[in-house]
């Protein structure tokens, strides 16, 4: 009777101890896959506003092609951005002059 209840005891550390090794073993592979998981949703995140980004950009990018179509926004370019004026016209500065007091 005490030999089978030893073997019993023998039985159940075996048992037990095979047991806890399982279930860490799942626990660390659960552990693992959340990690993978949150940080497969931060490049998610973070490649949606770079997308927002990117289109936001070729809108902008597509009204200033479509406004370089027009006479009138080159010719505003051609004066505010170059300094450029029509044959006849003084180009106006609305600074002040360094040298003067």
């Amino acid at each position: 009777m005490k030999r089978r209840i030893k073997q019993r005891k023998g039985l159940l550390n075996w048992f037990t101890i095979l047991l806890v090794i399982i279930i860490g073993y799942f626990a660390v592979i659960l552990v693992k896959q959340q990690i993978y998981l949150n940080q497969v949703s931060a490049d998610q995140a973070a490649a949606e506003e770079r997308l927002a980004t990117a289109k936001a950009e070729h809108e902008r990018l597509v009204k200033e092609k479509d406004d370089l179509n027009r006479l009138d926004y080159i010719e505003k370019i051609a004066r505010e951005e170059l300094g450029m004026t029509r044959r006849g016209e003084l180009p106006y500065s609305s600074g002040k002059s360094v040298g003067s007091r």
